[in-house]
């Protein structure tokens, strides 16, 4: 199948309609619900409702108006996820503005660049760190004229300017954007080149936020709650915000992912929302914590059933002796044991920003969480195809949503045309026309194929394809993938564009890598398992096995023929990862560069 497209499930609004309208439907119709909770430093969460929302939001905006924040004009929000970050964005909206998101690990450079592209006016930093970060690049900035401390008491400086500020030129501002105007310019991450802004409306956002709740009922409603830990200057993270506030599930905020199983114990998620390397971790934690403890063989006759019970879901369903096992798995192993340290009432995840693959798919399902794999870019709102609970196929990214077409075009790139698809890059008409084609056909650069039921299996990026010096094309990220799985393995890069094979870079674990040397009396002479250990021979035999495997599921020309072990991961602090955790291929080969010459042998 070519082409394949899924009707619009929510009809067009006023258009006089914008996110920051939610702020007043829920203050008339539901002032009482619990839209947010706090954490209140005693290990428990206190509701932020509806009717306290609104008041924050509209003091917020007083504030902002007072301040000369005008219609149109660029805020730009530097924090780690938190409540503040979810009110700014909202007074923000208020107040008529535009939000510029920057991660808060971002460099003062990268931080220069996306002040001086978009215009921003104003700046609100998290903390002392991030405020030095941004006053060290002011100098090259004439547009920026005010920056507020979040820890600093900005935001109490910012309310109390607006107090005289009457409620009606709040509710003007309001009314003063339009549905199809630009909500935030949220910044590419840049894997490839310069990162771009893209001009992301407030239709792009409202209609992902709606159509989440008609296909997805069982998550976004207003019993449900989730905790969430994704960076809010991720297009994902904001589509998880907009839901949320849209269909009064009650959200609560995190970035000390560090204890995330005590807020998970504490706060109770009914869903979660995440990328595949959280959930990689948690069954790597699972599958080490068995095995360190004597109970390998357990926990591994509990993976086989719970495996087996979720694919036997898909052919009819699971035969007597099967849902045997796996009930009585349930009750000593996968309740107990896996969900209840998740809060014991998760039932549903959502996993987005990289492959998830089948083997995590069947084992969360198999323990009673399933998780929804879904499509998406900062240009299509992060919304393109997802799986349903009414509508699954695990190892695909799902049908596209409603409302959205999907093209296969001849070179197997992935095309969206749909009303989720952004206005444009914030600047910039050339790169904008690059990527939009005469039909609205939004060219996501990613490589793909459609099932003959309208399902959609990325196989790859388009610029990432690697063409060796024997003229095979070879995806890498199947291979990642399939590598990245193993619990010693953090990334893999695999190389081989105009090489006589294909090879690969791997980067370890380090805790993972700590835990496998202490179980076999290896112990590290330096600090550091990673540079003592690359050059194991046992080490290099468990890599070597677990390529062998992903080379299994590929023809020899596209297999990994070599590989070396780095003694250092990819991280944002080299440039080599994203602050959305992609890997920069072009600047991992120039910072290995003597690695892949010894690789090929140079």
């Amino acid at each position: 199948m070519r082409e394949f497209s899924i009707p619009d499930v929510v009809p067009l609004p006023d258009p006089a309609i914008t996110m920051a309208h939610a702020v007043v439907r829920h203050l008339r119709d539901f002032p009482d619900a619990p839209l947010f909770a706090r954490p209140d430093g005693n290990g428990t969460w206190q509701p932020v409702t509806a009717r306290q929302f609104a008041a924050d939001v509209t003091q917020l905006a007083k504030g902002l108006i007072a301040q000369d924040i005008a219609p149109g004009d660029r805020v730009a929000v530097m924090s780690a996820t938190r409540y503040e970050w979810t009110l700014l964005d909202y007074a923000i909206w208020t107040a008529g503005g535009v939000t510029v998101p920057i991660y808060e690990t971002s460099s003062a450079d990268q931080v220069r660049a996306i002040l001086a592209d978009s215009g921003a006016v104003a700046v609100f930093t998290e903390s002392e760190r991030h405020a030095e970060r941004v006053e060290s690049v002011a100098g090259d900035l004439p547009a920026l004229s005010h920056h507020w401390s979040i820890d600093g008491g900005g935001l109490t400086t910012v309310v109390n300017s607006g107090a005289d500020v009457p409620d009606d030129m709040v509710d003007e501002r309001r009314a003063s954007r339009r549905l199809t105007d630009i909500a935030t310019l949220v910044y590419t991450s840049g894997t490839t080149g310069q990162p771009k802004g893209c001009e992301v409306t407030h239709l792009n956002l409202w209609s992902t936020a709606m159509t989440a709740s008609r296909i997805l009922p069982d998550l976004f409603n207003e019993r449900s709650s989730t905790l969430l830990f994704l960076p809010l200057a991720h297009i994902f993270g904001r589509l998880v915000q907009g839901a949320c506030v849209e269909n009064r599930v009650c959200l609560a905020h995190t970035s000390d992912v560090t204890h995330l199983p005590e807020q998970f114990a504490s706060f109770k998620p009914t869903f979660l929302l995440s990328v595949p390397r959280v959930f990689e971790k948690v069954y790597n934690t699972y599958k080490e914590t068995a095995h360190a403890t004597g109970k390998a063989r357990i926990f591994d006759r509990a993976d086989r059933v719970a495996t087996a019970y979720s694919r036997a879901l898909d052919t009819g369903g699971a035969g007597l002796l099967l849902a045997l096992q796996h009930k009585a798995f349930d009750k000593l192993i996968y309740g107990p044991k896996l969900r209840a340290p998740l809060g014991g009432n998760l039932q549903y995840a959502v996993s987005g920003g990289a492959p998830l693959g089948e083997r995590l798919g069947h084992f969360f399902r198999g323990i009673g969480i399933t998780i929804l794999e879904g499509y998406g870019l900062t240009e299509t709102a992060a919304a393109g195809a997802v799986n349903t609970l009414d509508d699954l196929r695990i190892g695909s990214v799902g049908k596209p949503s409603p409302g959205c077409a999907v093209k296969i075009a001849d070179d197997d790139e992935i095309l969206i045309r749909s009303r989720n698809v952004f206005a444009g890059y914030w600047g910039n008409p050339g790169a904008t026309a690059e990527v939009m084609d005469a039909g609205s056909w939004f060219h996501t650069g990613d490589i793909g194929r459609l099932d003959d039921d309208g399902f959609l299996f990325i196989t790859g990026r388009k610029k990432e394809m690697i063409v060796t010096a024997t003229g095979k094309n070879v995806a890498p990220a199947p291979l990642e993938d399939k590598v990245r799985a193993h619990p010693l393995v953090s990334q893999v890069m695999v190389v081989g564009n105009n090489e006589r094979f294909v090879g690969a870079l791997v980067t370890l674990d380090e805790e993972s890598l700590g835990r496998w040397a202490a179980s076999r009396g290896k112990d590290a002479q330096t600090g550091s398992y990673v540079s003592d250990l690359a050059h194991d021979d046992d080490l290099r035999a468990e890599i070597q096995a677990v390529i062998d495997a992903a080379n299994a599921t590929v023809s020899r020309a596209e297999g990994i023929r070599a590989f070396t072990i780095l003694d250092e991961d990819f991280s944002e602090d080299t440039g080599t990862l994203t602050p959305s955790l992609k890997v920069k291929r072009a600047a991992v080969a120039q910072r290995f560069v003597a690695a892949i010459d010894q690789l090929y042998g140079r």
